[in-house]
């Protein structure tokens, strides 16, 4: 492993789980409410892991760096399969039993659903920015 990997994921996950700390402080779930801001981290975090995922496997030369920091570091650290686990737990202790299965159900399919769009969005966005670099222009492109 090329020497700073670990400082680029460390700081990635420096900066991805000061992210989801700062939303959970912001937004915070009540007690036997749905975990909203958890559910929403989660899903956007399986959005922006896929389109990331097609930009750096598709566009970039192959780096150390960008990968090991924004997917390993950031988006493993700002999404959080843990406390998605809690949440759904507390739900179960205090009998809120539908909110439970929702949590689990909901955050599985809305979670594949925001990764099959950061996919699809991101081969388009490359199909697109590689029409552009053809033409010289994305005006021309647009119309």
């Amino acid at each position: 492993m090329p020497g700073g990997v670990l400082a680029v994921i460390a700081l990635g996950g420096l900066l991805g789980g000061t992210a989801r700390y700062a939303l959970g402080l912001a937004f915070p779930t009540s007690a036997g409410t749905f975990p909203l801001t958890t559910f929403v981290v989660n899903v956007t975090g399986a959005f922006l892991l896929a389109l990331l995922l097609v930009y750096v496997m598709e566009s970039l030369p192959r780096s150390w760096y960008v990968r090991p920091f924004a997917a390993v570091g950031f988006l493993g650290s700002y999404t959080t399969f843990s406390t998605w686990m809690v949440d759904t737990d507390r739900l179960l202790c205090d009998g809120h039993y539908t909110l439970a299965a929702l949590n689990v159900l909901g955050s599985l399919l809305a979670g594949l659903a925001a990764t099959v769009l950061g996919l699809a969005v991101g081969r388009k966005a490359m199909t697109w920015t590689s029409g552009r670099a053809r033409t010289g222009s994305w005006f021309r492109r647009a119309r």
